[in-house]
């Protein structure tokens, strides 16, 4: 009897912690889908928005009553933002060669500090990784004076260099990138240095290719932060090249003359301009967000 005693309540010890793991299990997809919903709607009301006309979407708002899917969509407000009067087309190339340029750059100077700081050997090596590191401190509004004044020093006004020299090293990145460095075994550079291997070749050989998720992730944030850029492309480059005379808005301080422009009474062209500048972004994100969790968890840095 006290065995089948035990059996009986083994079984039902079972089917207990089964039923909480259910409740457990439903609970959090439950509050997933919730919290997904919640965000995935405003996005779809964009795009539903910016499919409309612009009489019916008034209309919707006379009578309080919103359609969340079109009932005859139109690509006027599209054809509108890409247009001679809204010029995204332009901001897009001005855009995509700041992002690639700019990351190149950043990603070059990032590679080369952060192998210096986890491998060479040079005095006052640790002092001054702690003074870049007490530079993280400062918010990056306080460098904005000084860089403006140091761009119309040199008169990079409205050229691309004011948009991709001013932001060329990163102390984030290098810390970043560092203390994925110190993970790989220094046995490793100790043996390259035998097989005589020099600090370079040893560099693009064997720990580039070991830590290129957390490369990948650099080149990834740097790429995002790019498309995003707003106060310092207002600053320095919200004008026409002296030289083509072409304007060198980004998307995003375009997006803003969008706004304040003909168009600023059209709500529906705004919702367009809005999806240009944020639909990239979001698709860029969902391919590439696995190299970003697997760059960020073989860092060892915590969030």
């Amino acid at each position: 009897m006290a065995t089948h005693e035990v059996y009986f309540d083994s079984q039902r010890s079972m089917r207990i912690y089964q039923v909480k793991k259910f409740f457990q299990q439903l609970s959090l997809y439950t509050f997933v889908t919730v919290f997904a919903f919640f965000m995935l709607v405003p996005f779809w009301f964009m795009i539903v928005t910016s499919l409309k006309d612009l009489g019916d979407f008034r209309f919707e708002q006379a009578t309080g009553i919103l359609n969340f899917f079109p009932v005859e969509p139109t690509w006027d407000n599209y054809a509108a933002v890409f247009g001679t009067r809204g010029n995204f087309a332009v901001y897009y190339g001005n855009t995509i060669i700041v992002s690639v340029l700019g990351t190149l750059l950043t990603v070059t100077t990032t590679i080369l500090s952060a192998f210096a700081f986890a491998r060479l050997q040079f005095p006052g090596k640790n002092f001054l990784f702690m003074i870049l590191l007490a530079t993280l401190m400062i918010p990056g509004e306080m460098f904005i004076i000084t860089n403006y004044q140091t761009a119309l020093a040199l008169q990079w006004q409205n050229t691309f260099r004011a948009l991709i020299l001013v932001n060329g090293v990163s102390v984030f990145y290098i810390f970043f990138l560092r203390q994925n460095f110190q993970q790989i075994p220094n046995e490793l550079f100790l043996a390259a240095k035998v097989d005589g291997y020099g600090e370079f070749r040893y560099l693009i050989r064997v720990m580039m290719p070991i830590a290129a998720p957390a490369i990948v992730t650099i080149i990834i944030l740097n790429s995002m932060g790019a498309w995003n850029a707003f106060i310092w492309p207002t600053l320095v480059a919200n004008g026409n090249n002296p030289i083509t005379g072409q304007t060198m808005r980004l998307v995003a301080n375009g997006l803003m003359a969008l706004f304040q422009s003909e168009f600023s009474s059209e709500d529906t062209v705004k919702i367009a301009g809005s999806m240009v500048v944020t639909a990239p972004l979001f698709v860029f994100f969902l391919i590439f967000r696995k190299y970003i969790m697997r760059g960020v968890s073989r860092s060892g840095i915590k969030g």
